[in-house]
């Protein structure tokens, strides 16, 4: 089931589908509203989830708790 940004809570695991990928990863902080530090669960990489949905969101866009 599809959850909303708003939604994300720092320490939760979430996977995001957009444009054909898939992304999991783990809300570290969040900066401002709607302003998340996110760890990549795969490569440990962070990075900012604004990074992943700024050239907008696709057909397939899906955010899950995992």
């Amino acid at each position: 089931m599809a959850i909303s940004i708003d939604n994300l809570r720092k320490g939760k695991k979430y996977r995001l589908t957009n444009f054909g990928e898939k992304f999991d990863f783990q809300v570290m902080e969040m900066l401002e509203e709607n302003v998340f530090r996110v760890k990549d669960l795969l490569t440990l990489e962070t990075y900012f989830l604004n990074d992943l949905i700024m050239y907008g969101k696709g057909k397939d866009f899906d955010l899950e708790e995992l």
